[in-house]
């Protein structure tokens, strides 16, 4: 792994993701909305906590578990969480792509805090992470000779359809296996199902939901051997995606009485439920 030099959390704005404050917020209720169901009571106050710690430099924070313990422990009245609990979190929260976390190192070589980058919530296209790979590239590196960085540069080893998770369901990946072979491309397209399922309140409606998921990926194929204005293929499957779960959202509010000039889609927004409308963003 490679270790940066420990610093003022100023130092390491170049890892921000977010242009200000409010729109690494707006990222962080989405992540909690898909999300919020895996932590634990306590390691959400953890996951909270370190989030409000990364203010300053939107979405960075390199504050020391320490820290963040005792700013949670006065806020709950010596009520906090435990070490163990806010690990299990930040190992959560890596898995689920939440964030990333970097090790940094004291000019003495010894190890310092972590640094915790949170990532950008993925709308139309899958997180990236051509900015992070740049900034590793040229970080300063200490401990390591040029054969340990050819190393670490080198792609790694691709896994085929045989490896793709458990939670991908076979036929979605036997339709995706047959132009992209990658597990993690298929785990990908998978992934943007699972965000516009959630987006649209049908997560539940898994036949419907897979059923729907091969027809947009049979559309965005038929669209890629047609032309080849296509430019990012996962960005316009979703799109594709949740144009379909809208008509059938919509058509479950009718068949409800549901009155459909009313929002009738919650979100989370600076704490408070704010209600949504999907036809019209902007009210």
């Amino acid at each position: 792994m490679m270790n940066l030099k420990s610093g003022k959390v100023e130092g390491f704005e170049q890892f921000s993701q977010f242009t200000s404050l409010k729109e690494f917020n707006s990222h962080m209720e989405m992540w909690m909305l898909e999300c919020k169901k895996e932590f634990t009571k306590g390691e959400l106050v953890g996951l909270k906590r370190l989030v409000r710690f990364a203010a300053k430099v939107p979405g960075v924070c390199n504050a020391k578990i320490g820290t963040v313990l005792k700013a949670i422990h006065d806020e709950y009245n010596e009520n906090g969480i435990s070490r163990s609990t806010f690990k299990r979190m930040i190992q959560k929260a890596k898995d689920l792509g939440i964030m990333t976390v970097h090790e940094t190192e004291r000019k003495n070589g010894s190890q310092s805090s972590n640094l915790y980058v949170f990532n950008r919530f993925p709308q139309s296209e899958p997180p990236k992470q051509e900015k992070l790979d740049h900034l590793n590239k040229t970080s300063n590196l200490s401990k390591t000779n040029k054969q340990e960085i050819k190393k670490r540069n080198e792609a790694p080893e691709e896994l085929d359809s045989c490896f793709v998770s458990d939670r991908v369901p076979q036929p979605f990946v036997q339709m995706v296996k047959c132009f992209f072979s990658d597990a993690k491309t298929i785990e990908e397209y998978w992934h943007m199902v699972q965000i516009a399922a959630f987006r649209f309140q049908c997560e539940q409606d898994k036949d419907e939901l897979l059923n729907i998921a091969i027809q947009a990926f049979r559309q965005l194929i038929r669209k890629l051997k047609s032309t080849n204005m296509v430019k990012k293929p996962i960005a316009f499957f979703y799109g594709i995606l949740t144009n379909k779960l809208k008509d059938l959202y919509l058509e479950k509010i009718a068949a409800s009485g549901y009155d459909e000039t009313k929002p009738f889609r919650y979100v989370l927004g600076n704490g408070e439920i704010l209600f949504y409308n999907w036809l019209n963003p902007e009210s």
